[in-house]
């Protein structure tokens, strides 16, 4: 049975209190491809530290680096930078992305590759602003 919530709306219930909890409390279709994306997220970011924020996983280096949570029908990565999504236009042509959000399914998830590149630019961009604040 549905809830009321519309398929925009994320994971039902209270906030995870770490990445664990979160995947284990996404809907069961969901599960592989969030560890498949937090899996790949921690080796090309492996000293990013792993939190819960705004209710769904995300990474920090220098910063906020990228997101990632579950929907009632469909996945999202939060890459954190506008400039991502020029930057990888012609492969993200067959998902549904917009402003800051690329969504994807169990089905037809990003591959690792791409979030690999994603996540490296954008740990350099933080480290680039970093730099700049000093």
């Amino acid at each position: 049975m549905k809830s009321g919530r519309s398929s925009r709306s994320s994971r039902m219930g209270n906030p995870a209190k770490d990445v664990d909890a979160y995947i284990a409390g996404a809907p069961d279709w969901s599960r592989q491809a969030l560890r498949a994306m937090r899996k790949t997220v921690r080796a090309a970011a492996p000293g990013a530290e792993e939190i819960i924020s705004y209710g769904m996983p995300a990474y920090k280096h220098f910063g906020q680096l990228v997101y990632f949570a579950a929907f009632e029908d469909h996945c999202s990565f939060f890459p954190g930078s506008k400039s991502i999504l020029k930057t990888f236009s012609k492969e993200l042509k067959p998902f549904d992305a917009s402003v800051g959000t690329i969504r994807f399914t169990a089905e037809k998830p990003l591959s690792a590759n791409l979030i690999r590149r994603i996540v490296k630019i954008r740990m350099a961009e933080n480290e680039e602003r970093a730099k700049k604040k000093r």
